[in-house]
């Protein structure tokens, strides 16, 4: 029997867009037969629920309250409970994996390095980046912009994308044999009535600590993708193709010239 675990999930006391707090996310997917969840609330550089004003340890402290929140209740409930993040740099956020709060503690330089510089020093302490929903084109969005040079995969299936936005990321992915995730990005977990809502990975042995799934990204391990059938399925005729840019070693934009919906 798999593992399944949630990737992507906000709270409410740390996401400002978050609606739940750790706790009712955790009795949530409790009740729903996942394994785990990584709590991947939104980092200073996007939708943060903390004020970037205050000095750097109490700002991390602010941060992971919707991460200890939820740990508290999955001792409880056993379900486990991991510590992750989001890091937006405008068009573009990653999913950060492996490391805690005392790494964020001693490397204040990661509010607001580059995304060169914040793939080196997670992989330095031993973590992963995943770009987030890579594809997805929402009004608040000027470019879709490819991080492929600054993450270590993607997530190829987001639960609240359009099927759209991850056809296009599946094929991208495929077709530069990158690891691939899904997630729920879930922000409201009183809205969910069945794990057929949710997105997420299926692994075969249980994770014991936020590293395992690093290391399991890292390695290329075998990573299965708790999502629909249907999502991946065939753009209809006539789709308008989704304008991608790369981004440059500079982090500079470059068009892709590329379709990857066929």
């Amino acid at each position: 029997m798999p593992y399944l675990y949630e990737t992507h999930l906000h709270t409410c006391l740390a996401s400002r867009c978050g609606r739940s707090t750790g706790k009712e996310h955790v009795r949530k997917y409790t009740d729903l037969g996942f394994t785990g969840i990584f709590m991947t609330d939104h980092f200073f550089g996007g939708n943060c629920a903390v004020d970037r004003d205050l000095p750097w340890p109490e700002k991390v402290k602010r941060f992971c309250a919707g991460f200890e929140d939820a740990w508290e209740e999955g001792q409880k409930t056993g379900l486990s409970v991991f510590f992750g993040w989001e890091q937006g740099y405008g068009d573009d956020e990653y999913l950060v994996y492996g490391l805690d709060k005392d790494w964020l503690l001693a490397h204040p330089e990661i509010e607001r390095c580059s995304r060169r510089r914040q793939l080196e020093l997670v992989h330095e302490g031993g973590g992963c980046v995943i770009q987030a929903h890579p594809f997805r084109f929402r009004a608040y969005n000027t470019y879709i912009r490819l991080g492929l040079r600054f993450c270590d995969g993607v997530e190829v299936a987001n639960a609240g994308n359009l099927p759209v936005n991850d056809v296009y990321a599946w094929h991208f992915a495929h077709e530069y044999g990158l690891v691939m995730t899904a997630g729920s990005d879930n922000h409201d977990s009183s809205k969910i009535t069945s794990k057929d809502e949710l997105y997420g990975v299926s692994l075969s042995q249980k994770l014991t600590s936020a590293r395992d799934y690093a290391d399991l990204i890292l390695r290329r391990g075998e990573i299965g993708l708790h999502v629909p059938q249907s999502r991946f399925a065939p753009l209809p005729e006539g789709t308008e193709p989704l304008v991608s840019y790369w981004l440059t070693e500079e982090e500079t934009l470059v068009p892709t010239g590329r379709s990857w919906e066929r």
